[in-house]
């Protein structure tokens, strides 16, 4: 994946970067740049470079090797900064990020702010002034807070980790914080806070089922423009009525499908659109601001015919303790729902969660003929801080039963054949494959396991430095090895290798910062060594997932040819 730019008002692209090791990933305008990120094989310590619309000027921002750079910042709509960003750099020790500012033209760095006393996350008002810092002691959260920059930084509050209090954006006065938190609630809702009388002023607006994920704040018009969140599908409220209209007006014109503007340009006058779903995964739009009227200016897909996806239908199932599990159950097409091999695909995090939205995994072994269910296991986001404190310590365990249950579900409904169910899941999703086959021997026919965790001593013995201040509260919610040592033992796949008969795939990144290799490599060894059936990947080139396109033929050609050897019907 390369960067390419292209005229409103032409057909043909320039090719502006040139990479041919590794796919470039995030990248945006900034005035007449481009920046973009980039890693070494999958190391995630990204590196940021800038470069000019016609492919010009191309200029290493920060070309430090093994160091990490985040954007704090990228000053969108401040005048006066359209040559900077605000950057976070570990370069001074591993475990916390400085805040520089960065000329993207020149790469001139300069010191923001000498962080000697190691906070780990910034916010910047409306003009691009840091004037919020936090850290941790491991397990509370303490936001310090100052006036401007000329001043010092004082304590604000200090939260449990359990509690969240998330700061997106000042007020129109750079006086009072727009902050999304669950402060005395279950659901994340949006709240005014005053920092100089430090307490919440108002809840602006919250969902009674589920917590909010973000907001927009406007910067040029100065308004704060909609809330968003993960029900079933994305979902709005908007309190600027202008831009509430503009979003009637796309999803009007493009019905059945999500629509969102997602860029545009500085003088406000012209804006890409997205549009997908569950069976189209991206096309773009070029819109007008003042005759409402948009234009197709890009199908980045034009080898998907949405009528040959299909469709992903959220479900809900209970848990065998009685919690409502929400999940989306995607069918192959034209095949009755009946007796079908099925593929389990928990998802990563885990304190994470699926949406709604065109997965290309999914519709992958949809299209070869599994059903595949998708699940919102305890723990998940989104629903509430109940729901997600009822996974602690329960990897292997209640968030296991979540998944099971799952399956039983599909098989209460009629929909699974019994004897052909599969499970796949990347990261924490890899774990909770080798928990299923480990801890649930006979329900699964076969097994993928893709960058999962296997030994939960050996992986926290080996998570990235800039994970180290936030251990003490990773050991709150998974475990403390010393003190919840029995526990940990009891959840470790690879320590249970004997209960293992499934068919089981593995795939993993060599570079992997956050899974490390040895998790993978120890499972293989255990199961080799007892004679089960296990096939082994391994990228060189690649860290936690794969990047490189040859690299992802590669493991889903063999996914395919795995699946197809344990789950297909076998002919009389």
């Amino acid at each position: 994946m390369n960067i390419f730019v292209q005229k409103a008002n032409d057909t043909t692209a320039i090719r502006v970067t040139s990479d041919t090791l590794r796919s470039i990933g995030g990248y945006f305008w900034k005035g007449d740049r481009i920046v973009y990120a980039q890693d070494i094989g999958g190391d995630e310590n990204f590196q940021l470079f800038s470069v000019k619309a016609d492919g010009t000027a191309l200029k290493a921002l920060t070309p430090f090797s093994g160091i990490r750079t985040d954007i704090i910042d990228a000053l969108t709509e401040i005048p006066g900064r359209e040559k900077e960003l605000i950057v976070g750099i570990n370069k001074r020790v591993k475990e916390y990020f400085d805040p520089y500012l960065i000329n993207i033209e020149t790469g001139a760095l300069t010191l923001l702010f000498d962080n000697k006393e190691n906070y780990d996350s910034w916010v910047t008002d409306n003009a691009g002034i840091i004037r919020l810092a936090s850290k941790t002691d491991g397990v509370n959260i303490t936001w310090n807070y100052r006036n401007s920059d000329k001043d010092n930084f004082t304590p604000l509050l200090t939260t449990s980790f359990r509690e969240s209090f998330s700061p997106s954006s000042f007020d129109k006065d750079n006086k009072n914080i727009y902050v999304l938190s669950n402060i005395g609630r279950d659901k994340t809702s949006l709240i005014e806070y005053d920092p100089a009388a430090k307490k919440e002023v108002k809840e602006i607006f919250g969902n009674k089922d589920y917590d909010l994920s973000g907001i927009f704040y406007d910067r040029k018009k100065q308004v704060l423009v909609n809330a968003t969140w993960d029900a079933e599908k994305t979902e709005k409220h908007f309190f600027d009525k202008e831009w509430e209209e503009i979003q009637k007006g796309l999803d009007a014109k493009f019905e059945g499908y999500l629509a969102d503007i997602i860029s545009y340009n500085d003088a406000r006058t012209k804006a890409i659109v997205w549009i997908g779903n569950d069976r189209l995964p991206a096309k773009y739009y070029l819109y007008d601001f003042k005759t409402k009227e948009s234009k197709e200016a890009a199908n980045p897909f034009p080898w998907i015919d949405e009528k040959q996806m299909s469709h992903i239908k959220p479900v809900t199932y209970k848990s065998r303790d009685g919690l409502e599990i929400h999940g989306y159950l995607t069918l192959p097409l034209g095949i009755e729902a009946k007796n079908l091999p099925v593929v389990i695909n928990p998802h990563g995090g885990p304190w994470a969660r699926d949406s709604w939205y065109f997965n290309p995994e999914v519709q992958f072994l949809a299209n070869r003929g599994y059903a595949v269910l998708q699940m919102n296991f305890r723990g998940s986001t989104g629903y509430g801080r109940k729901f997600w404190e009822a996974s602690f310590k329960e990897w292997g365990k209640k968030m296991q039963n979540d998944i099971t249950d799952g399956v039983e579900y599909l098989k209460k409904e009629g929909i699974a054949d019994p004897k052909r169910i599969a499970i796949y899941g990347a990261s924490y999703g890899g774990y909770a494959t080798l928990a299923g086959i480990t801890f649930t021997p006979d329900l699964y026919a076969a097994a993928v396991d893709y960058v999962g965790v296997s030994n939960m001593f050996t992986f926290m013995n080996t998570i990235p430095p800039y994970w180290k201040p936030y251990l003490d509260q990773f050991h709150e919610m998974v475990g403390n090895p010393k003190k919840d040592s029995l526990l940990l033992a009891e959840v470790s796949p690879a320590l249970h290798t004997d209960k293992i008969k499934t068919p089981l795939f593995i795939a993993q990144g060599a570079n992997d910062p956050r899974v490390n290799k040895a998790e993978s490599d120890q499972m293989v060894a255990a199961l080799k060594a007892r004679g089960v059936d296990v096939e082994y990947m391994v990228k060189n080139d690649e860290g936690h997932g794969f990047h490189n396109q040859n690299n992802q033929y590669d493991f889903y050609g063999a996914m395919e040819k795995f699946l197809d050897k344990h789950l297909k019907q076998k002919k009389e």
